[in-house]
């Protein structure tokens, strides 16, 4: 990565201001975070700042709140959280400007973490607006960026503030930028890329991307109805995006002329209706029934992709088989999840549902790198240049 990093400056006893995600899933019930992993992940940026006697403040989202106070989207249970981490005390501002939360920022002592109440509480956030970048950047000295994950848009905390104080990357947006980009850079082959989820129309940039650089491509998910519609196969009433089957023509025409084995399902789980309880049944892709929509990849398919997983030496996947909410319909995700794991090769997941899969497999740490950006990591490996890596300062 050619961008500085937290440890190419002078942090020592300055108020740091890094943007994290702490967009974690909380139960409503009880009040308790059900994933941390996002968290966890900024612990190494977060020490690091807390050895060199900064005074740290942290920035985030959770949720959607669109510029209003939502109670449930306030960032109290994940300052708790850290707290526990870090095993010392992370207060939390009652909102992330003015002259109280400057206040408070006066008050810190080296070594003191703040927490920024929700930055989405404010319409100006998303909208990258410039005034409020700029009283954001008030409260620090040296800005870093390690919010991956958010970092494919051009919002205020992510962008803009790169305008008003030094912008450097942190420890994991370096990993992910560093992992990621090798990927398409140095992969060992064989090369396997494993995508699904429900529409091509996520995955076309990557997919282009992609179909010079891999060996093996392997669809499922809603997204392989439309691939089997364009090789004239009937998908029952299966979900179709038909104004991308011209597309999804030519990207199979282009893997055959790049030399990549493109494969879809030979066989599929199928059901009347996605729910909770329906009757499933195995059928071969020729023989899905005219009432019947496609819920998942059958038995065959999966044995076929987990084959080509044992016999690569690089794996990227992002996006499940089937509907993996639903037990009936989780097996082809939950299958591959467990080959990647047992594998000898470089395996990496692409965030969002997947690694939402694999965490709650308990098979995270059995993979090389599980990314923390699901819309981030889409945009980078097809290609795009992401807004808040190009606001950082050059190496």
């Amino acid at each position: 990565m050619n961008k500085k990093t937290v440890r190419d400056i002078d942090i020592s006893h300055k108020r740091v201001l890094i943007r994290v995600d702490f967009n974690v899933p909380v139960d409503i019930n009880t009040g308790k975070i059900t994933d941390d992993s996002r968290i966890r992940a900024a612990l190494p940026t977060i020490r690091y700042c807390l050895d060199k006697n900064a005074k740290i403040i942290l920035m985030s989202h959770r949720g959607r709140p669109k510029g209003k106070v939502v109670d449930d989207q306030k960032m109290a249970p994940v300052a708790g959280r850290l707290s526990e981490l870090l095993d010392k005390p992370v207060q939390v501002t009652d909102d992330c400007i003015g002259p109280e939360v400057e206040q408070a920022v006066r008050q810190l002592q080296p070594g003191d973490v703040l927490m920024l109440e929700n930055l989405r509480f404010h319409k100006e956030e998303e909208a990258g607006d410039d005034g409020f970048a700029a009283r954001l950047a008030k409260l620090g000295d040296v800005y870093v960026n390690d919010a991956f994950g958010t970092s494919h848009r051009a919002h205020a905390s992510i962008s803009e503030i790169a305008k008003y104080l030094p912008a450097v990357a942190g420890f994991l947006l370096e990993k992910e930028i560093n992992t990621l980009g090798g990927l398409l850079e140095k992969p060992e082959r064989p090369f396997t890329a494993v995508l699904g989820g429900a529409k091509v129309s996520d995955k076309v940039a990557i997919i282009t991307n992609f179909l010079g650089k891999v060996n093996n491509l392997l669809i499922g998910g809603g997204m392989a109805a439309t691939f089997l519609k364009a090789q004239g196969i009937q998908i029952g009433t299966s979900i179709v995006e038909e104004d991308l089957i011209e597309t999804a023509k030519s990207l199979i025409a282009q893997a055959r002329q790049n030399g990549v084995n493109l494969i879809l399902p030979d066989d599929v789980i199928v059901t009347v209706e996605i729910k909770e309880g329906a009757e499933a049944s195995a059928v071969m892709v020729d023989a899905v029934p005219a009432d019947k929509k496609i819920a998942d990849i059958g038995a065959k398919t999966t044995e076929k992709y987990a084959d080509i997983l044992r016999r690569s030496k690089t794996v990227f996947w992002n996006g499940p088989m089937g509907v993996v909410e639903i037990d009936a319909f989780a097996s082809g995700t939950r299958t591959l999840a467990e080959t990647m794991a047992e594998i000898d090769a470089t395996t990496i997941l692409g965030g969002g549902s997947t690694a939402e899969t694999i965490e709650n497999l308990g098979l995270a740490d059995k993979v090389t790198f599980v990314s923390t950006g699901g819309g981030a990591s889409m945009e980078f490996l097809g290609g795009d240049v992401l807004p808040g890596v190009a606001a950082l300062m050059d190496k």
